[in-house]
């Protein structure tokens, strides 16, 4: 993606190759660059053996400097990047681990990686070298630091180590702080290394904002929500915006159970309440709307409609008949179809028909609480007999029960098409849950799809699907991958720096910052940091 260019020239970057161990990389490396990678164990024998516990296979061999060339396509490439297993420098490993002779060898790679690169291309010298890892390798692997410094120096390279945050350079929405060591062949590249501009980091929000809901099924299959156990998504409601765990520690436990919360349907007990007709109702308050409270009515009187007109409803741009002394809703055309409506504010409770209804206030409108009836007047059951039949609208089947025939009309709100579950998940179940947190938002975990938009590996809007189908291999391999956005403007600035040495030029007028003090001192005289 980079361009660098100088004056009227201009330049572009192709990629030669890449080596992994991982059959699956490689094949994600040809889907995101477009060009064919190299499956290769880069270990030495013995750190193979340190690493897994046994010896290679008889058909195993050790990568020579010639298999490094091969892999670049027996071409010089002007820049190599180098990002080595980082998992034994990672503070996500515990330092007793990371001694262990797994781990060392591991981390061995670091300086096996870049001897087998300066022995591969020896006789032509890479102009720029990337070497990326975790920033603890700068205290970790200290030791085989100082032997790359030595190794590079001694192949007549001026080197530089800093650390930097890709997602700053690349204009992410996330923070990626990594060490980074830079080293400039000295007589094939004389400039100065500029350092790439700070674009700032984006929130969150403003990627995912751009991507389909979790789930959406045209956004493919790493865009699905993760089964979390039950207990997990009930700890990620109580974790606070912008923090983690620890903000848990701040509930108050008695007995095994929070003492301050329950957890609850949306809103108050009887939200979308129905009295019974044959029960008393609860007071009537203020605000006695269907949604606050059981202000609905289950009404069994039978009720004549009659006709004339009965509970018309008259069109917004049409005029109305004459107002009469009994002007009701239900004695002739006095509704209208208003359609100034505001989504009805999830209200509408329903009483029961056999109980009391709650407080009668002055707002008690039907919309404006739980002032509305489950009346069975209308006729919805048909008698045959001493028994009722049809109907079955928003019908709910016993779980034992069993199910009419499935038609093609089979919704919820046009027969008996739901059912009363009784598979209540527990702690450990793994499910998809979705609990409104107390901030209002939905603390979930983000999609595999989203974790890759984030590092720049696509556009929110793009679609994409790695090698295989597995959650867990596709997190690790987005995760090991380098930030195209960052690497673009790492490569645009060291792109320019090439093309100032062919055109025999030292040095650029420009307001950008040489790429920190130290690798300033190291470029401009051609020492060693």
């Amino acid at each position: 993606m980079a361009n660098p260019r100088v004056g009227n020239v201009e330049a572009r970057f192709e990629c030669l190759g890449g080596i992994d161990v991982a059959p699956a990389a490689i094949r994600d490396f040809k889907t995101l660059t477009g060009t064919d990678g190299t499956v290769m164990d880069l270990f030495t024998r013995d750190q193979y053996t340190r690493f897994h516990g046994v010896e290679p296979p008889k058909e195993w061999k050790e990568a020579t400097p010639a298999d490094v060339r091969a892999a670049a396509q027996n071409r010089t490439p002007n820049v190599v990047f180098i990002s080595s297993p980082c998992k034994g420098a990672s503070g996500l490993l515990s330092q007793k681990k990371a001694v262990t002779p797994k781990y060392q060898a591991l981390n061995e790679l670091t300086l096996r990686c870049v001897w087998l690169m300066v022995e591969a291309w020896k006789d032509d010298p890479v102009d720029l070298i990337v070497f990326e890892n975790v920033p603890r390798l700068a205290s970790r692997g200290r030791h085989l630091l100082d032997q790359i410094n030595q190794v590079l120096s001694h192949a007549g390279y001026a080197v530089a180590e800093t650390t930097h945050d890709c997602g700053e350079i690349g204009g992410l929405a996330q923070s990626r702080k990594r060490f980074l060591l830079v080293a400039r062949h000295i007589e094939k590249v004389p400039p100065f290394l500029y350092q790439p501009a700070m674009k700032g980091l984006q929130s969150v929000g403003s990627v995912l904002e751009r991507m389909p809901l979790p789930g959406d099924e045209t956004a493919g299959p790493m865009h699905r929500v993760p089964r979390l156990q039950w207990k997990t998504w009930v700890r990620l409601a109580f974790v606070e915006a912008g923090k983690d765990w620890r903000s848990l520690e701040r509930l108050a436990i008695e007995n095994g159970h929070l003492r301050d919360f329950l957890i609850m349907p949306d809103h108050r007990n009887g939200y979308m309440g129905v009295n019974d007709w044959s029960e008393p109702m609860g007071t009537v308050a203020g605000k006695s709307k269907p949604g606050n409270g059981a202000f609905s009515v289950a009404d069994p009187r039978p009720t004549k409609m009659g006709n004339y007109g009965a509970y018309g409803i008259i069109p917004w741009d049409k005029s109305s008949g004459v107002v009469t002394s009994q002007s009701a809703v239900g004695g002739g055309r006095f509704a209208v179809a208003d359609p100034r409506g505001n989504g009805f504010a999830s209200k509408y409770s329903v009483t029961a028909f056999d109980r009391a209804a709650g407080t009668v206030i002055a707002g008690s409108t039907t919309g404006q609480g739980a002032f509305a009836v489950a009346d069975p007047r209308p006729n919805m059951n048909r008698k045959k007999g001493d028994s009722y039949y049809g109907g079955g609208h928003y019908g709910v089947l016993p779980w034992d029960g069993f199910s009419g025939a499935v038609s093609a009309a089979a919704c919820h709100d046009n027969g008996r098409w739901s059912v009363a579950d009784p598979r209540l998940p527990k702690a450990t179940d793994k499910c998809h849950a979705v609990i409104e947190s107390l901030d209002g938002t939905w603390h979930r975990p983000f999609t595999t799809l989203e974790l890759a938009a984030l590092q720049s590996l696509i556009e929110p809007e793009e679609y994409l699907e790695l090698d295989g189908l597995n959650d867990e291999a596709w997190r690790e391999r987005i995760g090991n991958a380098v930030p195209p956005s960052a690497s673009r403007a790492i490569a645009e600035v060291m792109g320019t720096t090439i093309l100032l040495a062919r055109q025999g030029e030292t040095f650029l007028l420009d307001n950008a910052p040489i790429w920190v003090k130290p690798m300033a001192a190291a470029l401009s005289v051609g020492g060693v940091q």
